[in-house]
């Protein structure tokens, strides 16, 4: 199978940011992996939820402050990430913050997988643990290290 057929794992990732606090940085981080090679983006949303529980979507092609940086992502629209998806978003989101929705591609995974299709290989299960839990362990663990 060639590679151009091969994709990558797709995931997506919603991170909440408290009090609009979009600095930038997070977004110039996801740049420097598209740039790297590592990611690819298919879709960037940015949606906020005022104190009033009203929620909005933030236009990055305006490029206004709240877009914290990823304005330098208005151009990636794949149509992955529909209007449903706002509501849902929503959902999950506290009063008075914003988020951003990333729908990418793990890029770097592209030759792995046609190496393992190629050899015959099928994959049959999958899964993600959230970078939050991981860290709750891990922080744990030398917690409970540290203790004996």
């Amino acid at each position: 199978m060639p590679e151009a057929e091969v994709h990558g794992p797709i995931d997506y990732i919603l991170i909440e940011f408290t009090g609009n606090r979009l600095t930038g940085r997070a977004s110039e981080e996801l740049v420097n992996l598209v740039e790297r090679g590592i990611v690819q983006v298919y879709d960037v949303m940015v949606v906020g939820k005022d104190a009033n529980g009203s929620v909005y979507w933030v236009d990055l092609a305006e490029g206004t402050g709240q877009a914290g940086g990823f304005a330098d992502l208005a151009g990636a629209r794949s149509g992955i990430l529909a209007e449903d998806d706002l509501l849902e978003v929503a959902d999950a989101m506290q009063p008075g913050t914003l988020a951003a929705l990333i729908v990418y591609e793990n890029t770097w995974a592209i030759p792995f997988v046609a190496a393992a299709l190629e050899s015959g290989g099928t994959l049959i299960g999958g899964g993600r643990i959230p970078a939050q839990d991981v860290m709750e362990v891990l922080d744990a663990l030398e917690s409970l290290e540290a203790t004996t």
